[in-house]
């Protein structure tokens, strides 16, 4: 079985994440002054928001850390899920925290409006914020699009496996909006005598709040539950066990994402019958050799002895015919 490797970088999820905090916190700061000195619904809408943000990344960062601690004897598949679960949690802090707070301070605010006082002041911090959660927007970005290759935006969202990275990236663009949609409010208020202005804008940031924290919990839950890899690597592997086995073939695997760099595979091998045991063991180690050295991010990798039938068999009987055709590796005759 392969070894973790430890020493596995995350650099372009952790640095969209620790942009994020920095301009969190400084906006979160900003917004929150604004808000106590202007008394706007939307400005406190946004200053939560912000706060939630901040912590939210807290909670990223320490996920992808406890996330590489190394495998031990209660956890033998490793920590990874650490980081999946965490992002679970953020996404339901988006939820619960910021669009419930707004959407209730919003709604306050509908019931019983007030004038915005020094809207001057809501402007140029929004305007401030605007720079400062622009910027994590384009450190964020830059990282995304690095990572999705030649994939659509949304197809890659939906098949990434790296939650801090979509997760930054959601974040800043809800901030960006919610901004504009403060910004409205508040001229609308306050130059436009439409005081009710100020509470919709905090109770619309609730709504693109809500469908941001709706979309990432959707996709941590299912990297929480246990995502299959990507396919391409997937096909990989069976490649390079086929090309290693000789006489011998894979007739399939099954994977588990752990965790961005960390996979879990188990593999279904018809080995030559005319094989000795010592024979086996060593083709078994030159396998999880070679796949380990073309994908360090298989952590762990078990091979099975069964032949074909047996293998489609048990596939089908989990997951149905279609799913245990498309594991099977190519077929080729096994000689002895």
């Amino acid at each position: 079985m392969a070894e973790a490797d430890p020493d596995k970088g995350d650099g372009g999820s952790r640095t969209a994440v620790w942009a994020a905090l920095v301009g969190n916190v400084l906006v979160a700061v900003t917004k929150a002054g604004a808000a106590a000195f202007t008394g706007s619904s939307a400005m406190l809408s946004e200053a939560v928001h912000s706060f939630v943000d901040t912590g939210n990344e807290v909670l990223l960062l320490y996920g992808m850390r406890v996330a590489r601690k190394k495998a031990d004897r209660d956890h033998p598949a490793g920590y990874g899920r650490e980081l999946y679960f965490w992002s679970f949690i953020v996404a339901l802090l988006v939820f619960a925290l910021g669009a419930g707070v707004s959407i209730f301070q919003g709604v306050h605010r509908v019931i019983s409006p007030q004038p915005i006082e020094n809207a001057i002041v809501n402007e140029v911090v929004l305007a401030a914020a605007f720079l400062f959660e622009g910027w994590s927007w384009l450190v964020s970005l830059r990282q995304f699009n690095k990572a999705k290759g030649d994939l659509g935006y949304y197809e890659a969202f939906v098949k990434s496996k790296d939650p801090p990275l979509f997760m930054v990236l959601f974040e800043d663009s809800a901030a960006l909006i919610g901004i504009a949609i403060a910004a409205a409010g508040t001229v609308l208020a306050a130059h436009f005598d439409m005081p009710l202005a100020d509470g919709i804008s905090s109770i619309l940031i609730g709504g693109v709040l809500v469908c941001t924290s709706t979309l990432l919990a959707r996709e941590s839950k299912s990297l929480l539950i246990g995502e299959k890899a990507d396919s391409a690597l997937i096909k990989s592997i069976l490649d390079i066990a086929n090309a290693a086995c000789g006489s011998s073939r894979a007739n399939g695997v099954l994977t588990i994402q752990m965790a961005p760099d960390q996979i879990m595979a188990a593999m279904s091998f018809e080995f030559d019958d005319a094989l000795t045991a010592p024979q086996i063991e060593e083709m078994v180690a030159d396998i999880e050799r070679r796949i380990h050295e073309a994908h360090p991010e298989v952590t762990s990798l078990f091979i099975k002895p069964q032949n074909p039938e047996q293998y489609k068999n048990t596939v089908r009987e989990k997951f149905g015919e279609d799913v245990a055709e498309a594991t099977r590796a190519p077929q080729t005759p096994v000689t002895s």
